[in-house]
């Protein structure tokens, strides 16, 4: 998995396609940085939401899919024409390509959902690095000194 850092040297930067995800830098402020974790978190949870919805669609096509694959099914077997099997079968193929277009709907919904996971860590990560960073740096960040524990 790519770091933030390595987006920043690439041509299609992330924040070019998910502007939520801006790369953390020493000027942003620690209110910013909490605004744009929100931001990634909320954007995440709506993403796992619209893949669940596409997925209860998908499971409950199920049954009316099934019924309609038995009922086509015995009606192309008990076609007595060519025509009556014709339209049977194309009947077939318009469902097969209905659970096809289904299908479809839940890799591409199940694939933004892992999309937006990996891009919220990594940008996590970013933000996480930065923290530190400026925790560690002299002057700025912790500054040790002494507290009287017992009065």
């Amino acid at each position: 998995m790519m770091n933030l850092a390595e987006y920043r040297r690439s041509n299609a930067r992330l924040a070019d396609f998910l502007p939520w995800a801006a790369l953390v830098d020493e000027g942003m402020s620690d209110g910013f940085m909490v605004a744009n974790a929100q931001a990634r978190w909320q954007n995440s949870v709506a993403g796992l939401q619209d893949t669940m919805r596409v997925q209860a669609t998908v499971v409950g096509n199920l049954d009316t899919n099934r019924t309609q694959m038995s009922a086509l099914v015995t009606a192309s077997q008990g076609a007595s024409g060519a025509l009556q099997a014709s339209q049977a079968g194309n009947q077939l193929l318009a469902l097969q390509a209905q659970q096809l277009a289904d299908l479809t709907a839940t890799v591409a919904a199940q694939g933004r959902a892992q999309s937006l996971q990996d891009a919220q860590r990594a940008t996590a990560q970013d933000q996480g690095r930065e923290q530190l960073r400026r925790f560690l740096t002299q002057g700025q960040g912790y500054q040790p000194t002494t507290v009287q524990m017992f009065h």
